[in-house]
């Protein structure tokens, strides 16, 4: 067999040794000047060491990366050629700079020679991302023996930084023809290495002022176990991981507008990145209100009080004082805003004494499953539908809104792109999540909601990989006819009709029968909610478009 080239050489080593460290997934997208480590991942998947994903569209290989680091838990390579393709990745890093994901960025590059030069499809890599990595790896063309052994202590170096910092790190890496030659087989290298990050001691956080604990995105259940811990209010966003327990308040936005309740807070402690409302932000930049951020939040951590606040790696509370009356008030109060606001068509007590009762019953019953489907219906039913051994997407549209203002507590895995809250990469986001779940073998449903602007931004991300395992992945769109987010903005009642119809609302009409069928993803039409019920409850198979035209 011919000596491999210095390149397949190098890419080889690069990526043994990092299937070594504990790399489990490599997202390809097809290029020339990539193709030595696409090959070397393409061999490593032979021999059972890693599973390889593959797609066309950078932009949408950056974001199935990014669910798959955020599922599993652990950093995930991506792989692709020089030039624009690079740039494609920019959205998913921005987003997994700001979540906290550790995304591997193999990007192959022209040698130096070529640079500078004007040369095809050669610009200048390292750096392209600018404070969205937390390191650039600029490696030179490999051109000897040492060069090859070298890339190794790369991979080593750059696993660690993603492991310890939670960030995505740049490889550019250089290769001169030829690109690649026969490889041998690859199998992995070394063996793993410990990362650690110091664990300095928790500060301990006394009862005393009126508190509430706010969990944003990623907050995670440390969150809901310190509010039980001081006992006072959890005010937890619908994708913090923290929506569950005794001291959740799910009705917590108009609550923070009221004197009785918002108005008389003097403390709030803040885990995670708090996205959804305009009164987290407000509450916490008023003055008298004592600040305490728990966590780093990505790679820019959350703080709207520009260093007032005080910042902890982790908290415990001290014992909490006898006096309940403070989180009750705020949970009862809670509690009674969502019944007075719950407008959805749920049937009566079939328990009922009586004939006419139970003839009742069965009547707002009929009407309920025959009932259109509304934003609220919509968001309860897949909140309901939801278990915790599935996974739910959900898209920066309106519908995370609704849902965050509306659904009840519920210890389910829920995932939002939140970091910039950008609605593009969601289909890709929720794929990588699902090819994540089913490589770890893991039960259930992954679910994806998003409005009908999300859907078609993300599109090409319907396309399939040949050679992947099949996943239950439900795509449900909510259609109200554009982006109707902006109808709550200010700019809806000043700019002229027309045009805020034309350029911000964009309402647009598609078949989405005929688009599902283009990507070989099974379609339906749901129109009511026992429709929907069934069909959240008894997903199919494989990949489906769930089309739901909302009232």
């Amino acid at each position: 067999m011919t000596e491999p080239s210095p390149a397949g050489a190098a890419a080889a080593r690069l990526l043994a040794r990092l299937v070594g460290l504990g790399l489990q997934h490599v997202v390809v997208s097809p290029g020339s000047r990539s193709q030595a480590l696409a090959l070397a991942a393409a061999a490593l998947e032979r021999s059972g060491a890693l599973r390889v994903h593959v797609r066309i569209d950078e932009r949408v290989g950056g974001f199935t990366a990014l669910g798959l680091a955020a599922e599993s838990g652990r950093p995930v390579a991506v792989v692709v050629t020089s030039g624009t393709a690079v740039a494609e990745l920019h959205p998913a890093v921005l987003e997994a700079h700001h979540a906290g994901v550790p995304l591997l960025l193999l990007t192959a590059d022209r040698p130096a020679e070529l640079r500078g030069t004007g040369s095809n499809q050669t610009t200048v890599q390292p750096g392209i991302f600018g404070v969205a990595v937390a390191e650039v790896l600029d490696v030179p063309a490999p051109a000897s023996d040492e060069d090859v052994a070298a890339a190794a202590e790369v991979a080593e170096r750059a696993w660690s930084i993603a492991v310890e910092r939670q960030q995505p790190v740049q490889v550019d890496l250089a290769y001169r023809e030829p690109l690649s030659t026969a490889l041998a087989a690859v199998e992995p290298a070394g063996e793993p290495i410990r990362v650690t990050a110091p664990t300095p001691e928790p500060l301990v956080v006394e009862p005393g002022p009126r508190t509430v604990v706010i969990a944003g995105d990623r907050a995670g259940e440390a969150a809901e176990a310190f509010a039980r811990e001081l006992d006072v209010p959890l005010l937890a966003e619908v994708s913090s991981g923290a929506r569950f327990g005794p001291q959740l308040v799910g009705a917590y936005r108009p609550l923070l507008d009221d004197p009785d309740f918002g108005g008389r807070i003097e403390r709030a402690v803040v885990f995670g990145h708090p996205t959804l409302s305009r009164q987290v932000p407000a509450l916490l930049v008023r003055p008298g209100v004592e600040v305490l951020l728990v966590g780093p939040s990505g790679g820019e951590r959350y703080d709207p009080t520009r260093g007032r606040a005080v910042r902890a790696d982790s908290v415990r509370a001290a014992a909490p004082e006898p006096d309940r009356s403070w989180r009750g008030s705020w949970v009862a109060a809670s509690r009674r805003l969502l019944e007075a606001t719950d407008d959805l068509p749920y049937a009566g007590d079939p328990d009922a004494p009586g004939a006419k009762e139970l003839r009742e019953h069965q009547r707002t019953e009929l009407a309920a499953l025959r009932a259109p489907i509304t934003r609220r219906v919509l968001v309860d039913a897949v909140w309901r539908a939801t278990w915790p051994h599935d996974r739910l997407v959900v898209a920066a549209s309106r519908l995370i809104r609704e849902m965050d203002a509306a659904v009840p507590g519920k210890r389910i895995r829920v995932l939002a792109n939140r970091g910039l809250a950008g609605i593009d990469g969601t289909v890709a986001t929720a794929t990588g999540v699902a090819l994540a779940a089913a490589s770890a073998e893991r039960p259930g449903t992954t679910r994806v909601l998003l409005g009908d602007l999300a859907l078609l931004h993300d599109a090409g991300a319907l396309l399939r990989s040949p050679g992947e395992p099949e996943v239950r992945l439900q795509v449900i769109v909510g259609d109200d006819g554009g982006g109707t987010i902006f109808d709550s903005l200010e700019v809806a009642g000043t700019a002229d009709a027309a045009d805020f119809e034309r350029v911000l609302r964009t309402p647009r009409e598609v078949d989405y029968a005929a688009l599902a069928a283009a990507y070989g993803w099974e379609h339906r039409r749901i129109t009511t909610r026992g429709d929907l019920d069934r069909v959240l409850t008894a997903p199919a198979a494989g990949r489906s478009l769930i089309e739901v035209p909302l009232r």
